[in-house]
């Protein structure tokens, strides 16, 4: 997964999961934060990426989230349930998986075959 679009679905999983109102994502491997407007609710993502300028968005049922990210031009499927989100990244065809606790996210990305950590 590209790191712009680990970084929403880190921000993504983050805030449907701690509920947590948040501006921008702290990503750890990069050392710095990444803007990030709109709104993640039960219904949908709809969020702007100002690192990338590029929006990230979707429809979701409250567990299961059809997203499109307009940057690198692919979908994400994204599930949450309990303290953690899964999905998939069409655009590289890799499986990732995320933890949530309070404002700290962890996310495994199997195409890098390591964890990435961020905050909101």
């Amino acid at each position: 997964m590209k790191s712009n679009l680990r970084a929403c679905v880190a921000f993504v999983g983050g805030r449907l999961l701690s509920g947590k109102s948040a501006s921008s994502v702290y990503d750890y491997s990069r050392g710095g934060y990444i803007n990030i407007s709109g709104s993640v609710d039960r219904s949908g993502v709809r969020i702007y990426d100002h690192d990338q300028g590029c929006h990230f968005s979707g429809n979701g049922n409250g567990k299961l989230y059809s997203l499109y990210h307009y940057g690198d031009g692919c979908h994400v499927n994204l599930t949450v349930n309990g303290n953690q989100f899964t999905g998939y990244d069409y655009g590289t065809g890799s499986h990732f998986i995320g933890r949530v606790n309070g404002g700290s996210i962890s996310v495994y990305d199997y195409r890098e075959g390591g964890y990435f950590n961020y905050s909101i």
